[in-house]
């Protein structure tokens, strides 16, 4: 009884805010726009029109080259010097009589510093001219349509196989999937645990906690509010599900529909991808790696902030919470490149990496016994840091004015 009333405390103090009203709304919302965000200013920008003249005394490559979005060239009937002193253009292309022959024997001059973009469009504008003039050196009646008819891209379909048969799969899609899951596991757990340290500081600064341990036991509390705050956060990982869920019954069929460009293939995989089932058991492994993870680090989280009287004294013992989940984001990012190896294996097993290495390859498909042994392991690991963290915490909780070191933690954890 009196764990689910501090529960029930814990949960409503925080979800009748309006700032958690906003952010779960707002949230996927900002995500989508930050995605976004950099296509649209680039659209919107757009590079400033550029005039580069031409110094091409062969006259071989210089009057082959077209306009290139906002960069276009003009040859010019002049020397070097000239060109450069001439303010009507915004820099010097000089092309040397070998460049056919030689793909060094070209230089750009620029009034500004040249941006990657323009270095590159340029360079391989000469790089086609160059090709096609070598290529006119051997005679070859129709050479250029003989290139075009040769040239090939190939599209190559990926099929995973498993017990249910064959299933069509994408790695750049399972790549993006995994990690935004990944991002939003961290997320979570890094905000909802230093949560759960910032109450309990704030509590034991009012001399609150004095008040509520004369009528509660000290693990009570603590599993208490580690339960409650972590309710609030598996409400808003729902509500993210239910609006994704939305959005790809409703939503993804009728923007794929109006994309006409979109090969058959790639738009039955999306519609795969997005298929509801999929979604469903994807925030399903979400939610319990999210738990456990959340559990994990939160018990740490409310250790540290048991033990300390004010948020300046914890930034020191944080380190000993963050550093683990911010190895754990690391390693993500590189076994998203190989799900299937050891390393991968390894790091979504042990529990202090695998709530983000396991969201991380859950996409590209993780047999059934890797993710049971992964659970089964971190809640095993749950339940021990949650009984050393109490250990600590029925101490902590009544230390003041003593900021404490790892031996006085290791000294409370071993008190009877």
């Amino acid at each position: 009884m009196e764990l689910s009333l501090i529960i029930q405390r814990e949960y409503f103090e925080r979800v009748r805010r309006k700032s958690f009203i906003i952010t779960t709304i707002l949230m996927p919302v900002i995500m989508i726009a930050m995605m976004a965000f950099p296509a649209v200013i680039s659209i919107l920008s757009g590079p400033e029109k550029k005039t580069i003249a031409v110094v091409d005394p062969s006259g071989i490559v210089g009057n082959a080259l077209p306009a290139h979005g906002a960069l276009s060239f003009a040859p010019v009937e002049m020397s070097v010097e000239e060109a450069k002193a001439d303010n009507n253009y915004d820099g010097v292309l000089v092309i040397g009589e070998n460049l056919v022959s030689d793909d060094t024997d070209v230089s750009l001059y620029t009034r500004e510093a040249v941006s990657l973009a323009t270095e590159e469009s340029i360079s391989g504008e000469l790089s086609r001219i160059v090709e096609q003039k070598r290529l006119q050196r051997y005679d070859i009646e129709n050479l250029d349509q003989i290139i075009a008819a040769v040239q090939s891209h190939v599209r190559m379909q990926t099929f995973t196989l498993g017990d249910d048969g064959e299933k069509e799969t994408s790695s750049a899609i399972s790549y993006m999937i995994g990690i935004v899951m990944m991002m939003i596991l961290y997320m979570f757990i890094l905000m909802y645990g230093q949560m759960v340290m910032t109450s309990i500081i704030e509590e034991k600064a009012n001399r609150v906690l004095e008040v509520v341990v004369s009528s509660v036991k000290p693990y009570t509390l603590l599993m208490g509010k580690l339960l409650g705050i972590g309710c609030v956060a598996l409400t808003q990982i729902l509500i993210w599900a239910f609006i994704i869920l939305a959005f790809t019954m409703w939503g993804l069929p009728a923007i794929l529909s109006s994309a006409s460009d979109m090969d058959s293939a790639t738009l039955s995989l999306v519609l795969g991808i997005g298929n509801p089932a999929y979604i469903m058991k994807l925030f399903g492994c979400m939610t319990l790696f999210l738990v456990g993870g959340y559990l994990f680090y939160s018990s740490i989280y409310a250790a540290i902030g048991s033990s300390v009287d004010n948020i300046q004294d914890a930034s020191q013992l944080t380190s000993f919470a963050t550093m683990p989940i911010i190895i754990g984001l690391l390693l993500a990012f590189t076994v998203v490149n190989d799900p299937t190896s050891q390393l991968a294996f390894w790091t979504s097993v042990i529990p202090f990496t695998s709530p983000m290495v396991m969201m991380s390859r859950m996409p590209f498909g993780v047999a059934g016994w890797e993710i049971a042994l992964s659970a089964v392991l971190l809640f095993v690991s749950v339940l021990f840091m949650i009984w050393l963290s109490a250990k600590i915490y029925r101490i902590g909780i009544f230390m003041y004015g003593k900021k404490p070191n790892i031996k006085d933690l290791v000294r409370w954890a071993k008190y009877k």
